[in-house]
Formats: C-alpha cells, structure tokens, sequence
C-alpha cells in the first residue's frame, strides 16, 4: 500500500508553525536544533513536489506543442 503524502498546503503549514515555536523566546537550543532539522526535511519535500509538477508541466507543455503541429 502507497503512504499517503501530505500536501504542500499542509507542509507549508507545518512549516509556519516550527517557526512559532523556534520564535519562543523560552526555547532550549536542543529543541530549537530538533525544529530546525524537521523544518529542512519539510523544505526539501516542498521543494520536490514542486519540482515534481514543474516537470509534469514541461511535459504536457511539450505534448501540447507536439500535437498542434500534426
């Protein structure tokens, strides 16, 4: 069975609430360390999704191109 993935809308909320909590003045470095850490995990799979649709993208834009020119 494939692992339900998350949507970018959900990462990037996840992502505005580590900033939040890494905004706390009452923070441990530890902790702030730990947030960091998810926070970059989130930006690369934000950044691969991403990238994921831009390439579908290219590919129906070049599908497109191909079939107006038959």
């Amino acid at each position: 069975m494939k692992k339900e993935e998350k949507t970018l809308e959900a990462s990037f909320q996840e992502m505005n609430e580590i900033i939040n909590k890494l905004e706390q003045e009452d923070i441990t470095l530890e902790d702030s360390f730990l947030l960091y850490q998810e926070g970059m995990k989130l930006l690369k799979y934000c950044n691969d999704s991403i990238d994921k649709v831009e390439k579908k993208l290219i590919i129906l834009g070049e599908k497109n191109e191909s079939d107006e020119l038959l």
